[in-house]
């Protein structure tokens, strides 16, 4: 099956534009661009909109009436999913975990802002909450629909192997690829679409969290190709992961803070400290260890999370 036969619905403003970063390159002698997936127009932007053009059409033709969804208490997915099946005419629902900052600040107060109903639970094992959503959802008596964290599953990723399908149309011809991997769905979409769309691209994953991205990137790079019907040898891809999760997931990092102070000074533009911030830092690491050549053009993923410098307290 095609990448444009599956069910799409339209949510977002794309494409998103790429833009040269003239003074970082400067700084870090190669030629660095950035694709704005913080400009997909939904919330505060972000990548998670990709992916829910996938999943909230699957809903949608499943019948779904309420929409549920988790992740940490400043979950970005979380508040793009409510912001996006608002837009549809469903009812979300968060089960997020109590944990971090719990507040009415970032994406809590965009959250409350939008009406939603956002309910904490104390626990670690999202197994947890999978089966307080299907109780939920049981008591409403009304269609749902199940989003996992980071809407990171095969239909998901989907979303970022239409994105390299994009850049590739875009024009500008790119060696490295750097993005965020925090669930795993975008990174994994952008591993196989390069592989589809932009031959000669290695992706490197900037890993925000401890969990086994070794296992869940090609798990999640063969069951998108499967839906696909796409035959590409997944162990042949050309993709890196680097450990940038620094003191913890949602606990900033000096080299964080350092890149987010560098693109905010040298671009106009806004990092986050979860995510995006961790993710440039591994760029600068790779560029100051001459991972790249002088002639090589590297795009940076800007996949939103502003709401997290709002809520995420920076280390002084």
């Amino acid at each position: 099956m095609a990448l444009k036969d599956f069910a799409k619905v339209s949510l977002g403003c794309f494409p998103t534009p790429i833009q040269r970063l003239d003074a970082i390159s400067r700084e870090l002698g190669v030629s660095v661009y950035i694709k704005r997936d913080d400009l997909t127009g939904v919330g505060l932007g972000g990548n998670k909109v990709r992916k829910l053009e996938y999943l909230l059409a699957d809903a949608r033709e499943k019948g779904a009436e309420v929409v549920f969804t988790t992740g940490g208490a400043q979950s970005n997915h979380a508040m793009l999913t409510a912001a996006c099946a608002l837009k549809m005419g469903m009812t979300p629902i968060l089960i997020l975990k109590k944990r971090g900052v719990t507040g009415p600040l970032g994406n809590r107060l965009l959250e409350s802002l939008m009406g939603v109903d956002v309910r904490l639970m104390d626990t670690d094992d999202y197994a947890d909450i999978y089966a307080e959503m299907d109780r939920v959802g049981q008591a409403l008596g009304r269609p749902y629909y199940k989003i996992p964290c980071g809407g990171s599953n095969a239909l998901g990723s989907l979303g970022y192997v239409d994105c390299a399908r994009e850049i590739a149309a875009q024009g500008i011809r790119f060696d490295h690829i750097v993005c965020a991997e925090g669930s795993g769905g975008t990174m994994a979409g952008l591993a196989l679409g390069a592989m589809l769309y932009l031959p000669g691209v290695r992706v490197h994953g900037m890993m925000v969290d401890t969990d086994p991205f070794d296992r869940i990137t090609p798990r999640l790079m063969r069951e998108a190709a499967a839906l696909l019907g796409e035959d590409v040898d997944i162990a042949s891809a050309d993709y890196t992961l680097r450990d940038m999760c620094g003191p913890g997931y949602a606990i900033s990092s000096a080299e964080g803070k350092d890149a987010i102070g560098l693109m905010a000074s040298k671009e106009g533009l806004f990092l986050d400290p979860v995510y995006t911030g961790k993710a440039f830092a591994g760029l600068i690491a790779m560029a100051k260890e001459g991972a790249f050549r002088p002639d090589d053009r590297v795009l940076f993923l800007h996949s939103g999370g502003a709401g997290g410098l709002f809520a995420v307290k920076m280390d002084e």
